[in-house]
């Protein structure tokens, strides 16, 4: 497939993707919302000649912030142009950045052309920044017609995902020829680009900058605080955090069993999307006393699980815990990223489908940071072991404090990539 009969394709799928829309929105209304957005119709007045930085959704916009701070810092006169594709990925931008005049923020237009055209001439930005691994050939073709360099930052490419690139070799080879910066997190991620048609000139391994992740220091403490009004300082607190649908009842199956050992253990349930809240609530309410976070109750010593159904407070959330889970791995999404409980030095257990974090958690295991669970029983058994023996939990925690810091400088090696395109 070559980039015309991929355009033509998408062109005849639009209906599909309008259902998808209307679906979505079913359960969550703001997919509902600011469609013309996505085809680069109506959208906000910006100011030209900046930098555009394009994270798809939550995580990625999340692992985006440290860059486009540092952007803001770096380049002082230069505007800052925030896309995403997801109503939540939208949401975080708008709450990180409030208080930002030079971030401006809208959806990014589908991979179409002439919608690709219509954004860019809108923008008109000096330099293009993809986060991860969110390839879109017509995006990137018209930015080369544009002349405008487009960097790929924090780099991930699984195997998996290299070997469905490649069935589409007539495509992705252009798409990645016209690139001219990609900065890989492995070595093995850049053989994989190189291997589908990158220029070895333009790949860098970097590292990822997650490992750049700052905490606020008044984080642990606030997190210590509400614990103590809420009297659980003495109380075992494990979260499950970016769960997603089959993987929740696998945590409270888990929690059962925990609590027949630990009467007073604490869990912090927290779904990965906004649109399953009130669903899991619902499978919470009808096993566990519950409270919600966005209620703003306080945790009593009857509370058995409590509900992250709020945005932005990931990170408190798990500052809050003594024992972290990250989910998304004991069903096939790949892992969600376990350097935010490390940083907290928290000890980690994840399931066996980590192939989104795959380098990132070999190391955290390898250096002991990490345990893999494969299902309820195991995951009650690790949390309960670490409950148990505080020693061990301590030490797991000390070691992926370490793997951190010994990793850290991405961004910067990132930012030294991003100022040679501005400056050609």
């Amino acid at each position: 497939m070559n980039r015309t009969l991929y355009t033509l394709l998408f062109h005849l799928g639009l209906p599909l993707v309008a259902l998808r829309l209307y679906l979505r929105a079913r359960k969550a209304p703001a997919y509902g919302q600011r469609i013309a957005e996505r085809f680069a119709l109506d959208l906000p007045v910006m100011h030209q000649g900046g930098i555009w930085v394009h994270a798809v959704s939550v995580g990625e916009s999340i692992a985006a912030a440290p860059l486009v701070r540092a952007l803001l810092k770096a380049y002082p006169d230069s505007s800052i142009t925030l896309t995403c594709m997801t109503p939540t990925g939208s949401e975080r931008i708008r709450a990180m950045f409030a208080d930002e005049p030079r971030i401006q923020h809208c959806y990014l237009p589908y991979d179409l052309p002439w919608a690709a055209g219509r954004f860019l001439d809108h923008v008109r930005p000096r330099l293009g920044i993809i986060m991860e691994t969110e390839l879109w050939p017509n995006h990137i073709h018209q930015c080369a017609k544009r002349g405008i360099p487009v960097a790929l930052a924090n780099a991930r490419l699984s195997e998996r995902s290299a070997r469905g690139y490649a069935r589409f070799a007539k495509l992705t080879r252009p798409m990645l020829a016209e690139m001219s910066f990609i900065a890989v997190q492995t070595e093995a991620e850049a053989q994989r680009f190189l291997d589908l048609g990158a220029r070895a000139e333009c790949v860098q391994v970097t590292g990822s900058i997650k490992f750049d992740l700052k905490i606020d220091e008044q984080l642990v403490p606030q997190a210590r605080a509400l614990r103590e009004r809420w009297g659980a300082t003495q109380r075992p607190v494990w979260i499950a955090a970016s769960t997603h649908e089959g993987e929740d009842a696998l945590i409270l199956q888990a929690h059962r069993q925990l609590l027949q050992v630990h009467g007073d253990a604490l869990l912090i349930l927290v779904p990965r999307h906004p649109e399953r809240f009130n669903a899991v609530h619902a499978s919470c309410a009808a096993q566990f006393a519950t409270v919600r976070r966005s209620s703003g109750a306080a945790v009593t010593a009857q509370a058995q699980v409590l509900l992250g159904d709020t945005m932005g407070e990931l990170l408190f959330l798990y500052a809050l815990a003594d024992i972290a889970f990250v989910g998304g791995s004991l069903v096939a999404t790949g892992g969600h990223n376990p350097l935010e409980p490390a940083a907290l030095a928290l000890p980690m257990l994840m399931g066996p489908h980590v192939f989104n974090f795959l380098e990132i958690s070999a190391m955290l295991r390898e250096a002991g940071a990490l345990q893999q669970v494969d299902n309820a029983d195991g995951l009650a058994e690790a949390v309960r072991r670490l409950i148990e023996l505080p020693q061990d939990a301590q030490r797991m925690g000390e070691a992926g404090r370490a793997v951190m810091r010994a990793n850290q400088g991405a961004l910067q090696r990132l930012l030294e990539g991003l100022a040679r395109l501005l400056r050609d």
